[in-house]
């Protein structure tokens, strides 16, 4: 009976310490033009459920965020991206060990960076400020560029996430020398 004990307690240690993420909503700073436009919106509210998605696949806790919770932390635009300790007291409120406060900064229409601070909750320390350039607003664009953002994240978190190999629409084909 012993061992069996033993099992379910080390079990239990294991699923308790598994890194609990909490990833709040981008924020969209999009200074070019048109600012706002309903496609840059649309694309940056993609980003954290795909975010999520890529970090629930290496084996981290999401934290749900409710949107009340993270608007009444928040003063005003860039105010959380800013402040990191209101962002780990928001966190803390969430019962995350992280907190993940993110942004698509657009400076041109070629061109947008996601960016992203990740906040240990626990003291309030930034670990990392993470920044991925995505070309134009194609969505398997920004998927790379989330997939990018995970993997330097997971590099100061556990280690453990590997991005899904490219895609590839064939193969190059180099003409024959003896036809040229």
């Amino acid at each position: 009976m012993k061992p069996l004990y033993f099992l379910l307690l080390l079990a239990l240690s294991i699923a308790h310490a598994e890194t609990r993420i909490a990833v709040l909503d981008f924020e969209l700073n999009d200074m070019t033009m048109k600012p706002g436009i309903a496609e840059e919106v649309a694309r940056t509210a993609s980003i954290k459920p795909l975010l999520e998605g890529e970090l629930k696949s290496a084996g981290y806790a999401v934290i749900a965020v409710p949107l009340a919770a993270q608007q009444q932390a928040n003063s005003g635009f860039g105010y959380l991206f800013d402040h990191d300790e209101v962002a780990a007291a928001l966190g803390k409120t969430l019962g995350a060990d992280y907190v993940l406060v993110g942004r698509l900064h657009k400076p041109s229409f070629l061109f947008a960076y996601l960016m992203g601070h990740l906040i240990r909750v626990k003291d309030g320390q930034l670990l990392g400020n993470y920044i991925s350039e995505t070309k134009g607003g194609d969505k398997k664009l920004t998927l790379k560029a989330v997939e990018s953002l995970t993997v330097k994240m997971d590099a100061d978190l556990d280690k453990r996430y590997t991005p899904p190999p490219p895609v590839r629409k064939g193969t190059l084909s180099l003409p024959n020398p003896e036809h040229i």
